[in-house]
């Protein structure tokens, strides 16, 4: 076990992975698989996109492919069953955009601006998301698969039945954020902020290994096992002012 002194931030070390668990009752549940692009339900209406689209444009039953949208400003654009396959966001200006029933698989949102943008029965699979402004967004019903998440501000979001699986959240600010349901199986957490977090069932059992930044506030609502309990002690000493002399 690392311990980090006086920065209320503790290592949990790595683990082997575990079943996927409930974060209600402790029973095993079926762990998350992406989806095939063959799998949705919409792709037979899926329209070829391979050119950047217009700033003023709403897509809807589209799958953009190879398509760099670094140059793109779009805010309150809306995106419904949509795929998108090795896209490179960059700094694409998306604030108040809509993505409902969207998969995205392969690609690149770094920089880009998805603040108070709303994510509802999404899928992101082996994508980046990295320098990143996303705060005061909504997630709803989204999973992540295999992908790397750093230095993204999703402070103020609400995030809902949120999967991040075999994940990598490096520098992560959930500060002031409100999750509910939320898990992590076999991903990593590095310096993740949960700092004055509403947290229901955010169940952290089944992650490889933890570093946390905790508040006094954010410590309710956290699902861990024993282990983490030990490792985490120092972190929630450090978030409650106690301290600890032997």
């Amino acid at each position: 076990m690392t311990r980090t002194g006086g920065s209320g931030t503790v290592a949990v070390p790595d683990s082997a992975p575990a079943p996927a668990r409930s974060a209600e009752c402790g029973a095993v549940t079926s762990r998350p698989v992406p989806r095939a692009l063959s799998d949705l339900p919409y792709r037979r209406h899926l329209v070829p996109v391979t050119e950047p689209f217009d700033d003023s444009t709403d897509l809807d039953r589209a799958h953009v492919t190879g398509v760099d949208l670094s140059a793109t400003d779009a805010p309150a654009s809306a995106f419904s069953e949509c795929a998108f396959s090795s896209v490179e966001f960059g700094t694409a200006r998306l604030p108040r955009s809509r993505f409902t029933d969207v998969r995205l698989t392969g690609c690149r949102l770094v920089g880009t601006d998805i603040t108070t943008s709303s994510w509802f029965d999404a899928e992101l699979v082996n994508s980046v998301v990295a320098g990143g402004l996303a705060y005061d967004s909504t997630l709803r019903r989204v999973t992540f698969h295999g992908c790397k998440l750093a230095s993204v501000n999703l402070r103020g979001s609400r995030i809902t039945d949120v999967v991040f699986a075999d994940c990598t959240l490096d520098e992560v600010d959930f500060g002031g954020a409100t999750l509910t349901r939320v898990r992590f199986p076999g991903s990593t957490l590095r310096n993740v902020g949960l700092d004055d977090a509403t947290m229901d069932r955010v169940d952290l059992r089944e992650a490889d290994d933890l570093h946390l930044r905790l508040g006094p506030s954010s410590l309710t609502g956290l699902v861990i096992d024993t282990a983490q309990l030990t490792a985490l002690a120092p972190a929630f000493a450090q978030a409650l002012g106690v301290t600890v002399v032997d």
